[in-house]
């Protein structure tokens, strides 16, 4: 047995594809339908899932999921800041697992992961905008990644009938802002 899982085999960390969108779907749809860290109120079906990870993959973005005994345990992907060039350089981190494999280490690995990809394609800055102001355990795994609070957006959501705020940190990749990306 891992420390990990729980389970005889270690989770294997390795792109996601088209073989996975089904999994994926299915963990996603979990959190929107239960949970605040996604604000999105109606989970999107397979094909969007698939249309949002090819535009990831697209831009040579990291969109990882971690598997253990050919189950999907979770997902990680970094995607665009924001559209507007000069925002070139940022990205956002998001992480979802299954509710079986929560709290195991396996966020923290998939998270590494997507630090790592992004770093080697020159993203300089890596942010987390982490649903509810409570959300200790996400807000607790950045913290140990080297993301630091930059503000909360209170009350910028509403869902399941009450306000969520937007927890927002921030990790510099690579040089961080020392340099000009390429340099």
């Amino acid at each position: 047995m891992t420390p990990e899982t729980g389970l005889t085999t270690p989770a294997r960390l390795r792109p996601a594809d088209d073989g996975d969108v089904a999994a994926i779907t299915q963990i996603y749809a979990h959190h929107v339908r239960h949970g605040v860290a996604s604000f999105e109120e109606t989970p999107p079906d397979q094909d969007e899932i698939r249309r949002r990870r090819t535009a990831i993959v697209d831009r040579r973005l990291p969109y990882v999921v971690a598997e253990i005994d050919g189950v999907i345990a979770g997902f990680a992907y970094a995607a665009p800041y924001r559209d507007r060039s000069a925002y070139r350089y940022a990205v956002e981190d998001s992480i979802y697992l299954a509710d079986q494999f929560q709290r195991r280490g396996i966020g923290g690995r998939l998270l590494q992961e997507i630090i790592d990809e992004c770093t080697e394609v020159d993203m300089r800055q890596m942010i987390a905008i982490i649903g509810d102001s409570a959300n200790v355990a996400s807000i607790g795994l950045h913290a140990r990644y080297g993301f630091r609070m930059a503000g909360t957006l209170t009350s910028v959501g509403y869902k399941f009938g009450r306000w969520i705020d937007s927890v927002i940190m921030t990790r510099p990749l690579g040089d961080g802002d020392s340099g000009a990306p390429g340099s």
